[in-house]
């Protein structure tokens, strides 16, 4: 059910499996990541609407990111994979369009990360042509033995050399760039600790940060060292992809706005989320960071909304992952 009346909210496709990413490469495709077949899906947007889905890469393990780079030193291109346990690339070696590229052979560049009750998620520009990679935890609260889980990691896209510059992220499913404030991302607290807490969280990413997990408590909210969110959001709620409101888009909001989705809870015994909530990053004195937030819903009632993007000309989109459904809000 649409909050704000003004906005406008359309299914425009179908047919996407269990999509857990959408990623425009231009303004007429959209790949997306499909858990149910396992493949990266690509959908070319016409006067007339969106196209049928088709496979472009297939035999995939969980995806959950997809990232079309531009080499600088050359003309070449990449399409980065995020899968269970991995990060991978295929050399795009010529086309024009997803559906015409001919893809070398499948590259790894990380591998051999654990996975678990989480596994690892977004793929984002970072700074510098780097990429950050979003690791989850292998668990709901443990101390973990891979130093890669629980994490968010800057990777050189050419050499595969990393570091790990946040910590204590239990589950970050994605993040996105505000100009003049930084790298914000989502972080979905543990479960079985009540009905009302821990809460969803909204961070600002602080090279070489610890976020709390698994330290986190009622009792000590704020673990000793670690940098608090910047916003909190109903616990076990689960809020998942996010993303920056753009200047020409039409929907409410500044230069600082932010759009994300709620996917459900599951550890609650009132249900809550399902919905698209709107996050404006405002400033906040008292936090250590100097940042806030003032959340808005937008839409509730919905079913299961994971991936978020927003179009280039301002459209936001977003899938239903157990319904396979993929809708504008304008």
């Amino acid at each position: 059910m649409l909050i704000d009346n003004e906005i406008e909210l359309e299914e425009v496709a179908d047919g996407l499996g269990k999509p857990t990413c959408i990623t425009w490469v231009s303004e007429e495709w959209l790949l997306v990541c499909d858990t149910n077949s396992q493949s990266i899906l690509a959908l070319e947007l016409t006067e007339q609407g969106f196209s049928e889905p088709i496979a472009i890469i297939s035999n995939l393990d969980n995806p959950h990111g997809v990232l079309l780079w531009d080499s600088p030193n050359n003309d070449s291109k990449r399409l980065f994979i995020s899968q269970a346990g991995s990060l991978n690339y295929f050399e795009i070696t010529s086309g024009s369009n997803p559906t015409e590229w001919e893809l070398a052979y499948l590259e790894t560049i990380v591998e051999g990360v654990a996975t678990g009750s989480h596994q690892q998620n977004a793929i984002s520009e970072g700074p510098n042509n780097t990429l950050l990679w979003h690791s989850g935890s292998t668990c709901n609260v443990c101390e973990e033995e891979d130093i890669r889980s629980a994490t968010l990691m800057e990777i050189n896209p050419v050499s595969g050399n990393y570091s790990i510059v946040a910590t204590g992220v239990r589950n970050s499913f994605d993040g996105t760039w505000v100009p003049s404030i930084g790298y914000v991302f989502t972080d979905n607290g543990h479960d079985w600790a009540g009905e009302n807490f821990p809460p969803e969280e909204i961070n600002l990413l602080e090279e070489g940060g610890f976020y709390g997990w698994p330290n986190v408590t009622k009792d000590n909210p704020i673990p000793e060292g670690s940098i608090p969110p910047i916003g909190n959001y109903t616990p076990h709620s689960s809020v998942n992809g996010i993303d920056l409101r753009p200047v020409n888009s039409s929907l409410p909001g500044g230069e600082t706005t932010l759009y994300a989705t709620v996917f459900g809870s599951w550890n609650k015994l009132v249900p809550a989320g399902k919905e698209i909530i709107r996050i404006d990053i405002v400033e906040d004195s008292s936090h250590p960071q100097g940042w806030g937030t003032e959340v808005t819903v937008v839409i509730e009632d919905l079913q299961s909304p994971l991936p978020l993007e927003f179009h280039p000309n301002g459209d936001l989109y977003f899938a239903e992952y157990t319904e396979g459904i993929l809708y504008r809000l304008s």
